[in-house]
């Protein structure tokens, strides 16, 4: 589980609930025809917005924001650092038989087209390619969230303005001017806190994951290349170091290095 996403969101409600009853009643910010103008309308615009089978991904894209992605390009550069060391001692040939230890399919399809001896050009191209539709897709993903917490705000208004409009007509009876005030006020409230502590946040974070992903498929791309080419692993050692910030590269290629 990722922590930081689930203390996030606990810590933000917790702190909005102890602030309401500091100063009132729980109960009174909890009105079910708001969450229905606000939740409604946000999942009703993003059906208007996007295909029906992008939206019930909604669920799986939730679940992503919460799983904790096991990212380590510093392990997928000293793999790529002992391909290579494998590769110059023994040929291109004899990386087929560890493609079968890989777990990663786009690191395993590309190490199989440098053993096949597919033009590098061409290798750069299939793999670029497919690197770049997978950003799209993650990109889907984010846009999906990023609309509904553009749409959740709007929502929270026309609330208000229902309210409002509800309670200018019925002035002559005061006793509806509460409850329809209430509904003007906790919509803004509720379009505010969904955009803002949910679906806002949970778009950054998937754009956070996207990138870790994409940095480790470029480094792989980048390696794979390299090892093609024929270049020493030490430099290929270096070349792939220089993805990372200076905090990560400790360890890396300890003892992989290659001969001079």
């Amino acid at each position: 589980m990722d922590l930081s996403t689930i203390i996030g969101i606990v810590s933000g409600m917790v702190l909005i609930i102890i602030a309401i009853l500091l100063g009132g009643s729980l109960l009174a910010f909890f009105d079910a025809a708001s969450i229905m103008i606000v939740l409604g309308g946000t999942i009703a615009a993003t059906l208007v917005a996007f295909p029906i089978p992008q939206v019930k991904d909604i669920i799986k894209l939730t679940q992503k924001t919460f799983a904790n992605r096991d990212s380590n390009p510093g392990k997928i550069i000293n793999d790529i650092i002992t391909l290579a060391n494998k590769a110059r001692k023994e040929g291109l040939l004899s990386l087929e038989e560890a493609t079968e230890a890989l777990d990663d399919e786009f690191l395993k399809k590309g190490l199989m087209l440098v053993v096949d001896g597919t033009d590098p050009e061409l290798v750069r191209n299939l793999l670029e390619t497919e690197l770049d539709f997978i950003e799209q897709r993650h990109k889907a993903g984010q846009g999906l969230f990023e609309s509904m917490a553009t749409a959740a705000p709007g929502f929270g208004m026309i609330g208000t303005l229902i309210g409002l409009i509800n309670m200018l007509g019925s002035l002559d009876d005061p006793s509806t001017i509460g409850p329809s005030m209430a509904v003007a006020l906790i919509t803004t409230l509720y379009g505010s806190l969904f955009a803002n502590l949910f679906f806002s946040p949970m778009a950054n974070k998937l754009k956070v994951k996207s990138g870790e992903e994409i940095l480790e498929r470029e480094i792989m791309v980048e390696g794979l290349l390299s090892i093609q080419a024929g270049e020493n692993p030490r430099i290929i050692e270096e070349k792939l170091k220089a993805f990372l910030p200076p905090s990560m590269r400790a360890g890396i290629g300890t003892g992989n290095g290659g001969e001079d």
